[in-house]
């Protein structure tokens, strides 16, 4: 049955990159047909054909390699400026590669077709279609988040403990090996046990977690009385906090790190206990920041992406573990999804809560990194665009004569060197996630 689950994990994500891959292709095609721009083929993967159905003037299939998919347009780089042709005007390798891709952009350009070719569109046309998918993936993002939040709801702590902590030990530290000669914890000496739900701290109604941690924070050394019910009982006791080093936390709970990935400590109160976690529904006003909070998580990984994937290969090709917070590949989602399907002591709910997060988080990357002001991806259309828009901008302004449409084929040496580069980084995470999977799950 496990290993069932594991299988249905990994075809959840598999399906839901596959359907990712083909509304981002919507969301460029959508667009191109509105602003009638000739769309010869529509295609979700890579590599030979293997099923397609002509639509009017657009062949619409799937390809054997599911790893990606494009949208065919007529004319995405214009002719040559001299005279018209595809022909080159000069010769050397890097005039070849302009001369090639005019051709195949020119290769289904009939007479009738002059108005619909691509590099004809104005500027605020060319970057909606290039937008178009990217903003795909943010919408299905917003959706699937949206699901989670409010459907499944997001894990938060409650106020009966998890866990009790036996001995005090420095922050980060492992438990001692010699548990008979430990301090115990003041959470331990009181007596309280897991299943305990805590009532009153200090003659305060306790109802949220955060806010007995900040009065735990606050009382240390203080002796004070909390009360907590046990089964069908209410119990009192009295509880001295220690003063020892904690970490600093953020808004969400969470501990900050510094510049080196360390936690930052503050000296605070302490008793040595951890709260359980629930499942709770939030209101539509919750989506929009948590999708906020992801996009600027991705976007700091995608910003240290360098430095991640130097990470990335020590740890594949040395003992050293994986940053369960750097990047993975489709592979090392797939692995993650599969492993949170089989983890049949966890409730039904939260496991199907997971994979819908997962997939929001798969879409909003999808959009971040295709935002990368590089070609081949979108972002490197629209910086074409953008540069075509201000160099005519300018020639208007100084009354000079129309440059015309940016010829995007001269930055084909640059597309092919980023495409290389993105090749090497993915057949290194998928390595990596292979050899040396992030584990998420302890």
């Amino acid at each position: 049955m496990t290993v069932l689950l594991f299988i249905g994990g990994v075809l959840f994500v598999a399906i839901g990159v596959v359907v990712s891959i083909a509304l981002h292709e919507v969301g460029h095609l959508v667009p191109a047909k509105l602003f009638n721009v000739r769309v010869t083929r529509y295609m979700i993967g890579f590599g030979p054909t293997i099923w397609s159905r002509k639509k009017g003037e657009t062949e619409y299939g799937l390809k054997a390699i599911p790893a990606g998919g494009y949208v065919a347009m007529i004319g995405m780089y214009p002719p040559n400026p001299v005279d018209g042709s595809v022909r080159p005007s000069s010769t050397g390798m890097f005039q070849t590669m302009a001369t090639e891709a005019r051709s195949v952009a020119h290769e289904d350009v009939g007479p009738e077709d002059g108005n619909r070719v691509f590099y004809g569109l104005p500027v605020w046309k060319k970057i909606i279609i290039m937008l178009g998918g990217p903003t795909m993936n943010l919408l299905i993002g917003i959706v699937l988040t949206g699901v989670l939040l409010m459907g499944f709801g997001s894990p938060q702590a409650t106020t009966t403990l998890s866990q009790v902590s036996a001995c005090q030990v420095a922050y980060g530290a492992p438990e001692p090996a010699d548990m008979a000669k430990c301090t115990k914890t003041p959470a331990a000496a009181a007596g309280l046990l897991p299943g305990d739900t805590i009532k009153t701290f200090d003659g305060k109604a306790v109802t949220d977690w955060a806010a007995l941690t900040e009065w735990i924070r606050a009382s240390a050394g203080k002796s004070v009385e909390m009360s907590y019910q046990r089964g069908d009982r209410t119990i009192t006791t009295a509880i001295t906090p220690v003063r020892t080093a904690r970490p600093v936390l953020d808004a969400n709970g969470n501990a900050k790190l510094d510049a080196s990935g360390k936690a930052v400590t503050v000296e605070a109160g302490f008793i040595g206990m951890g709260p359980t976690s629930a499942l709770v529904p939030e209101s539509a006003a919750a989506v929009l920041p948590a999708v906020g909070n992801s996009i600027a998580q991705i976007g700091g990984v995608v910003f240290q992406l360098p430095q991640k994937l130097v990470g990335v290969a020590q740890a594949a090709f040395s003992s050293q573990p994986r940053d369960p917070n750097g990047p993975i590949s489709v592979v090392g989602v797939g692995r993650v999804a599969g492993e949170v399907a089989s983890m049949e002591q966890v409730p039904l709910g939260a496991r199907v809560g997971t994979l819908v997060g997962l997939m929001a988080g798969v879409n909003l990357a999808l959009f971040v990194f295709n935002l990368i002001p590089l070609l081949p991806l979108d972002g490197g259309h629209v910086l074409g665009a953008l540069y075509e828009g201000a160099r005519r901008t300018l020639a208007k302004v100084l009354r000079k004569k129309d440059p015309g449409a940016f010829d995007i084929a001269k930055m084909l040496p640059v597309t092919y060197v980023a495409a290389s580069l993105l090749m090497v980084m993915g057949a290194l995470l998928i390595y990596a996630d292979i050899v040396k999977p992030v584990n998420l799950f302890g």
